[in-house]
């Protein structure tokens, strides 16, 4: 290193004290900083210091209108099975133009997960369409069957 110059030069080796194993003692130990790591742990720091809890994952409500010869077919009570082993909230019901209506609320792709599932429906179901529209979401815990 030039001291004079103030500028290390890499073409020659380290000093022998340069590869000290005390991590963070010498600069030469301490692995580069770059601006994105040094704000994530920052945050992380902040995070622990307040007790702040971790971050939870967007949540979103969905409703989902499946028309084609689904009632009479088992429809709602697999699609409740379906919805409780994704961990979602909300209800499904049969409607008098012979559609069944879906709510369910949580993380955007189990709610994705459980579309792609009304699609197809179960084995004797005849799915033409399922239309999704979003709403806002109002925190149920649980999955039911209304009637």
């Amino acid at each position: 290193m030039d001291v004079a110059l103030g500028v290390c030069r890499m073409d020659k080796p380290l000093p022998r004290q340069m590869n000290s194993r005390a991590p963070g003692w010498l600069f030469a130990d301490m692995s580069p900083i770059t601006r994105s790591s040094r704000a994530e742990r920052l945050r992380e720091w902040r995070r622990v210091e307040r007790g702040e809890p971790r971050s939870t994952p967007h949540i979103e409500r969905w409703q989902l209108l499946v028309r084609g010869r689904v009632q009479g077919v088992g429809y709602r009570a697999s699609c409740c099975q379906k919805a409780k082993s994704l961990d979602l909230c909300g209800w499904v019901r049969n409607l008098g133009d012979g559609s069944v209506e879906v709510q369910a609320e949580g993380p955007v792709h189990q709610l994705t997960e459980l579309q792609l599932w009304c699609e197809r429906g179960p084995a004797n179901a005849d799915v033409l369409s399922v239309a999704t529209a979003q709403m806002p979401p109002i925190r149920e815990d649980w999955f039911e069957i209304r009637r």
